[in-house]
């Protein structure tokens, strides 16, 4: 049995296709009944679990042989970071009591750097956490998922100016599509499980993009021209609040502070092996543009 925690999103949902076309159980393990049809229509056993309840978890991943561990960020929480962190508490209290023999958790690009950088050093104490359980340990880092691009895209399309944290514009940076990162997850799941190990992997689209690029896939796709304009510093933290919690808009914030630094949020040098998506930015836009 594959467990998959967060199986209704991007990535949860396209590693579960990709297991169950390699004709193998998965058992979704769901926040809600919501979305459970869809998991149901590709042959998955659902389980709904409250994440911040360990007791819960335990039940939702009894008898996994295997188990990917996704984080989800809530919008909602009055204390998004604190919420995280309760998150991580309760899956790692339930992973110590279920045993599975393989776990993947989706980290995230610079989560070795040891210095606070705000989401990637949230993912970091996931790493650290994980670490100490037996078993074969995948930790799969991902770079920024070019869906992420969604939210800036309407007001672009209505004042011809992509609003970016990225500065400068023209400095390429990783980014990956979420469903790509789902289908390098399922593959790593699928191999055997290595005994008592750590493995790392870094994942990330087949080419760097700069915010400029963005732009221009924009103008492509929108038949209209779009510029892209780098956002001043002061003005990240009150973007960030309106859709989010104080404390989720500062992890955000500093994320982006460190990925501005050149070779901050990057692949770790020398450690575990970089897996590339196929899939172009134009190609993940699209949908989002129509």
């Amino acid at each position: 049995m594959y467990a998959i925690i967060g199986a209704s999103g991007k990535v949860g949902y396209a590693t579960s296709k990709a297991l169950r076309q390699a004709n193998v159980p998965i058992r979704a393990i769901l926040r809600s009944s919501a979305k459970a049809a869809q998991l149901q229509e590709i042959g998955c056993e659902v389980a709904v679990a409250d994440l911040l309840d360990a007791e819960s978890l335990k039940k939702a991943l009894a008898n996994a042989e295997a188990v990917q561990v996704i984080i989800p960020p809530s919008p909602q929480a009055k204390d998004g970071e604190q919420e995280m962190r309760d998150i991580i508490e309760n899956v790692v209290k339930a992973l110590v009591q279920t045993k599975p023999k393989k776990i993947l958790a989706v980290s995230d690009y610079g989560s070795h750097v040891q210095s606070d950088i705000g989401m990637p050093t949230l993912f970091r104490g996931l790493e650290e956490k994980l670490s100490q359980l037996p078993g074969h340990k995948i930790f799969a880092r991902t770079a920024e998922h070019m869906q992420n691009w969604g939210r800036s895209i309407p007001p672009a399309l209505e004042s011809g100016t992509l609003v970016s944290l990225h500065n400068p514009l023209d400095v390429p940076f990783p980014t990956i599509s979420a469903p790509d990162l789902g289908a390098i997850a399922a593959e790593l799941l699928l191999q055997p499980a290595g005994g008592d190990r750590i493995h790392i992997v870094h994942a990330e689209g087949p080419r760097r993009y700069t915010a400029n690029n963005v732009a221009a896939v924009l103008s492509e796709l929108s038949g209209r021209t779009i510029s892209a304009a780098a956002l001043p510093r002061s003005e990240w933290q009150p973007l960030m609040e309106r859709g989010l919690s104080p404390t989720l808009a500062t992890l955000i914030v500093k994320a982006n502070d460190a990925q501005n630094q050149p070779g901050v949020v990057d692949v770790e040098e020398g450690v575990g092996e970089v897996r590339y998506g196929t899939t172009e930015l134009i190609e993940a836009l699209r949908p989002l543009v129509s």
